[in-house]
């Protein structure tokens, strides 16, 4: 079988392991965001193995780089649908025989393996985006049951036992998107050697301007009136990420004309009663996500993120870059970069939904302050840039460079 010519004059090659790539989920999009920077270093080239790939520029592999074009190779991995449990099952064990395919029949031998998470085995560069062995604490009070509770009982086993058995191994060099995280790496598995590399923001994208101008049309979209200071939530897990005490916060704030907007993958219905039951049904609009990001932020006023736990919180650092004021919880890693009271403003506990409903109506009722929180933010955002990301994964990369798959 002809092999794949090594193209290109890269010194380093890098296989990059993530089950889908797209720039409509936090994590996804920093995967993003992180290939396409590392292609353009000229000594890099990056193949790509995930299900999906969207909103990135792929080509095929053993195709030649373009002169600075910084092109991805996409080798598509199958994709068996299923409950979540079955399907990352399934990509654990297609995604490792498709690079063993390509390895042993096509004479592709990378450098080194990155993933963000657990992806695969044999990573050499493991960037931690999220601990299961926390998420699963946090759902140990939930009362969900049936099948549903027992599947994600046993999805959260088999994360927590790779965890264990891939984190635990000094030979992997793991990185944390905050030192919130590694702190958490150090705590479950002893690991002291955690390099922090926080997400970064493209201030190209994101900004002030962009934000105004759009902000029009996204709030006629929603039908949000000029008096409306509209809340803004993203994410997934809608529990963890903090939304029944947003909920009963903005039910504290009755008096004031909120509206809530809230993104992610899960569904609504069952959120219908808890609303209802605290008269809110009049003031919650849902949405799936969307590579329109910044339409959802065009359209808020605050953004908050008041999550049980939450190892960055890229969200709300595209809101400050953007020039929203952000309510954010001590337990998301994104905090370790807003000073409370300057550029942002933080929740000691974000399990008490009088002291977000307290942040909330002071953002409201003071428009000075919200104005101040929300420029400081956008200064204080330029700091963290996807070109700083990169450059930190790269040195790590190269770190363990030669160490084949």
């Amino acid at each position: 079988m002809r092999g794949l010519p090594r193209a290109g004059s890269a010194e380093l090659r890098i296989a990059v392991v993530s089950p889908f790539v797209d720039r409509r989920h936090g994590t996804e999009r920093a995967v993003a965001e992180l290939a396409e920077r590392l292609a353009r270093i000229p000594d890099c080239e990056v193949h790509l193995y995930a299900q999906r790939a969207e909103d990135l520029a792929v080509s095929t592999p053993g195709g030649s780089r373009s002169s600075g074009a910084g092109s991805v190779f996409w080798h598509k991995v199958p994709f068996v649908p299923g409950p979540q449990l079955l399907q990352f099952a399934c990509w654990f064990f297609l995604n490792a025989l498709c690079r063993w395919w390509d390895r042993t029949f096509r004479g592709l031998r990378c450098d080194c393996v990155f993933s963000p998470g657990i992806n695969c085995m044999g990573a050499n560069v493991i960037l931690v985006h999220a601990v299961f062995h926390r998420l699963a604490e946090l759902q140990k009070p939930s009362t969900e049951r049936g099948i549903r509770g027992l599947h994600r009982r046993l999805y959260y086993s088999l994360l927590g036992s790779l965890e264990r058995r891939i984190y635990c191994d000094p030979s992997v060099v793991l990185a944390a998107v905050s030192q919130h995280t590694a702190e958490q790496l150090h705590r479950y598995f002893g690991r002291s050697d955690v390099a922090v590399v926080p997400n970064g923001v493209d201030t190209n994208v994101f900004n002030a301007k962009a934000r105004k101008d759009r902000r029009d049309a996204a709030r006629l979209h929603w039908n949000f009136a000029s008096n409306e200071q509209v809340l803004l939530l993203i994410g997934n897990d809608w529990r963890t990420k903090g939304l029944p005490v947003l909920l009963e916060a903005a039910a504290l704030c009755r008096e004031l004309p909120v509206r809530l907007l809230v993104v992610g993958r899960e569904g609504s219905s069952s959120w219908t009663d808890p609303i209802a039951k605290l008269q809110l049904a009049e003031r919650v609009s849902f949405s799936q996500p969307s590579t329109g990001v910044l339409d959802f932020l065009s359209a808020a006023d605050v953004y908050t993120a008041p999550s049980l736990e939450d190892s960055f919180n890229l969200p709300a650092l595209e809101a400050m870059a953007c020039g929203l004021p952000v309510i954010v919880s001590k337990q998301a890693g994104v905090s370790e970069w807003i000073q409370d009271g300057s550029d942002g403003l933080l929740l000691q506990n974000p399990q008490d939904p009088a002291e977000l409903a307290a942040a909330i109506r002071r953002l409201v009722i003071e428009p000075d302050t919200s104005l101040r929180l929300g420029e400081n933010a956008a200064r204080t955002a330029t700091a963290l840039s996807w070109d700083r990301h990169a450059e930190g994964i790269y040195a790590l990369l190269k770190g363990v460079r030669g160490r084949a798959i």
